[in-house]
């Protein structure tokens, strides 16, 4: 009786070429993976999200580390059951090993559904109605005079520490948590296809453990949560916390996840979360302008007061505290990974949110081709 539980657990590993086929049939075809990002993803992620939002911090941080040890006890019952087996050791050799195929099979499946496929859905500027395409330096650097312009404007209304420095003017992580959500609720009046009823990011324990990670947040698909690390310079966090909202209301490409963020930010009430959405966009489209023209480049820094001067030198000094080989590691995963979601640029495509910047930018000034 008990080998034949066993085999029915088989029917889990066709959870595989389920996934494989879903994202076959996503990459080719859009039309598709929209289908699915607007119809079934919101349902099944808000379900998810529910239960998960249930407990204020990550579940799937807690998760992990209850994990590593869970593995480890799996894999030392089992090798000491089938050394101490006297009969049939292939079978619990076998049922050893199935049970955490089984498991790898659901996981796939999941992430497809709560991920996956949307990573082929439209361009978040096709539903929004910006139209990307090349652009001049003389447009480059007039974005990033009026990015300057902002930042140093919306610097001067947040709260700074003694050094100078820009600090959060929220009591803790979680009330920057739950701004973030009304952020979106307030954008889901505007792009429909950004829709509300979501829990609030989570702020993370171990979160100096992700900075020597080189990371500030991380959407787990498994759990539907935006998970947050809050050691980073303040001005960055409430903008990471929109971005990684944005992945869980279904848009997956990093690029547009930024830019997104950046509009969240915009809409705020709270001048904390406006300047980390201008400092977003900023920092975006002045490392595109260094690229084309650093004389350009160099008009565009002078611009900037000695107050964001001063908070960009910070968060470049808490970031060279954690160079090394665990971030070297951390980059190289996270470019296969997206790579092999077919964001052929890897990390690089993080600065295509200057293509929307722009197109945002000729929009509201009228720009004409």
């Amino acid at each position: 009786m008990k080998r034949l539980v066993h085999l029915k657990r088989l029917w889990l590993l066709l959870l595989a070429p389920l996934g494989v086929a879903l994202t076959i049939a996503a990459s080719c075809s859009s039309g598709f993976a929209e289908w699915y990002a607007v119809t079934i993803y919101p349902w099944l992620s808000r379900i998810v999200n529910f239960f998960s939002s249930l407990l204020p911090i990550s579940l799937a941080e807690i998760a992990l580390f209850c994990l590593i040890p869970l593995i480890l006890l799996y894999l030392f019952f089992s090798i000491r059951r089938i050394v101490r087996q006297k009969g049939d050791r292939w079978y619990f050799l076998g049922k050893a090993i199935l049970s955490p195929l089984c498991a790898v099979c659901v996981l796939y499946a999941s992430f497809v559904l709560l991920c996956g496929i949307n990573y082929h859905r439209y361009p978040f500027s096709q539903v929004c109605g910006l139209t990307v395409q090349d652009s001049t330096v003389e447009e480059l650097q007039g974005l990033c005079t009026e990015l300057a312009q902002q930042a140093s404007s919306l610097r001067e209304q947040v709260a700074e520490d003694e050094n100078g420095v820009m600090v959060s003017s929220f009591p803790d992580a979680f009330q920057v948590a739950r701004e973030s959500q009304s952020c979106y609720d307030k954008l889901a009046d505007r792009y429909p296809t950004l829709p509300a009823g979501y829990g609030q990011p989570k702020p993370v324990m171990a979160s100096r453990l992700m900075s020597y990670g080189n990371i500030t947040g991380i959407y787990i698909p498994f759990t539907c949560e935006a998970n947050v690390n809050i050691d980073v310079p303040d001005y960055s966090i409430p903008a990471t916390m929109c971005h990684e909202l944005t992945h869980l209301r279904g848009y997956m490409r990093e690029e547009e996840a930024n830019f997104i963020a950046y509009l969240a930010c915009l809409g705020s009430d709270s001048p904390d979360f406006r300047y980390s959405g201008v400092m977003l966009a900023l920092i975006h489209a002045q490392n595109a302008l260094y690229d084309a023209d650093r004389d350009a480049w160099r008009e565009t820094v002078s611009l900037l007061s000695d107050d964001v001067q001063r908070d960009l030198a910070a968060d470049g000094a808490y970031w060279d505290q954690f160079e090394g080989p665990v971030a070297q590691i951390s980059n190289q995963v996270n470019d296969s990974y997206l790579k092999a979601n077919e964001q052929e640029d890897g990390v690089k495509s993080y600065g295509r949110m200057v293509d929307l910047l722009l197109a945002d930018y000729r929009q509201r000034h009228g720009i004409l081709d």
